[in-house]
């Protein structure tokens, strides 16, 4: 685990928010916009905190907040393209750190791991491959 943690540590190097920023981008990219106190409940974060990460994580173009058509008083986070493709960059480089770290493994070992413990992880069957899928389908309008 602590390999695992550095090895993410210097993939998030420059994402706002470091893995809580990854944690918001990957988030939006699964599910799509979703209010900010959504969000925030989601990844256990106090709204505070969320106002904060969210204003570095949009200025630096990975996110927007738009008003929420059912209540114009709540925000929607969604993700721009910058964000997008920032989110698929850091979920390959995550990958390719995995497979550093688990290459005593095989192939469906590895596969089998991963699946496992991101369903554990964020209580979604979706892998992390499948994130910029997903969020090109969301921004498309396809979901």
């Amino acid at each position: 685990m602590r390999a695992y943690m550095r090895e993410a540590d210097q993939v998030m190097v420059g994402v706002p928010g470091g893995p809580r920023g990854y944690q918001v981008l990957a988030s939006c990219g699964r599910e799509g916009p979703r209010t900010q106190l959504a969000l925030a409940h989601q990844l256990g974060l106090d709204r505070t905190v969320m106002t904060y990460l969210l204003d570095d994580l949009q200025k630096d173009g990975l996110v927007e907040r738009r008003p929420d058509p059912a209540d114009r008083r709540a925000r929607r986070v969604e993700l721009t393209e910058g964000g997008r493709a920032r989110l698929c960059d850091l979920a390959e480089r995550l990958r390719q750190a995995e497979e550093r770290l688990l290459d005593r493994l095989d192939p469906a070992e590895r596969e089998t791991l991963r699946q496992l413990l991101f369903r554990l992880a964020t209580g979604s069957d979706a892998t992390t491959g499948e994130l910029c899928t997903m969020a090109d389908e969301i921004q498309s309008g396809g979901r």
